[in-house]
């Protein structure tokens, strides 16, 4: 690896890394929030650049570490963008971590996962819709894990999380579900496209492999979730605990097929 290109995965890791730290260390005021936010992008600049060289050039290359760096790098662009109007500054905390943790990932593991039918359109559409929808889902669940811990300091309970500042649990309630709901839509739309492409590369819309049986739990989850927060008003810790479960099966979908076939079994 060229030294420019090492002190790049570098900056990017400091930066997260010290957003997050700074973050802990004291609370956030406006002036703090308005200067983690020209940081994190300065951030995202480096890492986009980073994804754009690791997978896009030549052959597409979509192994286990540019995958959740890619992940990552959606979700806290997704968080920096949701922040200008939700004040969502806390999450950092939480979001920033384990971005700077992928990029490591990135940095060290380079072997080639070639990407089979790159240049079909229904393909690349249904491998885009899929990262966004996980990406909104990796922000589901770690709003929600600031949610149990803003509900805990509520209630003067003792937590691992200890964050000052929470946003009003009313107004975190009401992003999560928004989230939710376009991350079930993006969902439902990478199942279709996925039948689509499947019937006609495969000419069978459907294989019941392990990646399809935990995303339709997953859909499932999330689907009863909406319907339960309708009809029944789900709120609060059953929402967090239905979106927690939700995420683990998908998590289980994607990145734990690739972990088995990539780490374990070396494909």
């Amino acid at each position: 690896m060229q030294a420019s290109t090492y002190l790049s995965y570098l900056s990017v890791i400091v930066l997260y890394s010290a957003v997050a730290f700074r973050f802990w260390r004291s609370s956030s005021t406006q002036i703090k929030s308005n200067q983690h936010s020209v940081f994190i992008a300065v951030g995202l600049i480096v890492h986009a650049s980073l994804l754009y060289q690791d997978i896009f050039i030549g052959d597409l290359n979509l192994n286990i570490a540019n995958t959740l760096s890619l992940i990552f790098w959606l979700t806290v662009l997704i968080y920096w963008v949701a922040n200008f109007k939700h004040d969502l500054h806390s999450l950092q905390a939480l979001v920033l971590p384990p971005a700077a943790a992928t990029v490591a990932l990135q940095a060290y593991f380079h072997n080639n996962v070639i990407v089979a039918f790159a240049n079909d359109p229904l393909f690349v559409t249904h491998i885009a819709i899929a990262l966004l929808a996980y990406s909104l889902f990796t922000f589901a669940a770690l709003h929600a894990l600031l949610m149990a811990a803003a509900e805990r300091s509520f209630h003067q309970k003792t937590s691992l999380i200890k964050m000052p500042n929470f946003p009003p649990i009313m107004t975190m309630e009401a992003l999560l579900f928004r989230i939710i709901s376009l991350g079930f839509v993006l969902l439902t739309f990478t199942l279709i496209s996925g039948m689509l492409f499947s019937e006609q590369i495969f000419h069978q819309a459907l294989k019941l492999n392990h990646k399809n049986i935990f995303t339709i739990i997953s859909w499932l989850i999330f689907g009863s979730l909406l319907i339960g927060r309708a009809k029944y008003g789900w709120r609060g810790r059953t929402a967090i605990r239905w979106t927690l479960t939700g995420f683990a099966a998908l998590l289980l979908a994607y990145v734990g097929s690739k972990f088995v076939l990539e780490i374990l079994l070396g494909r």
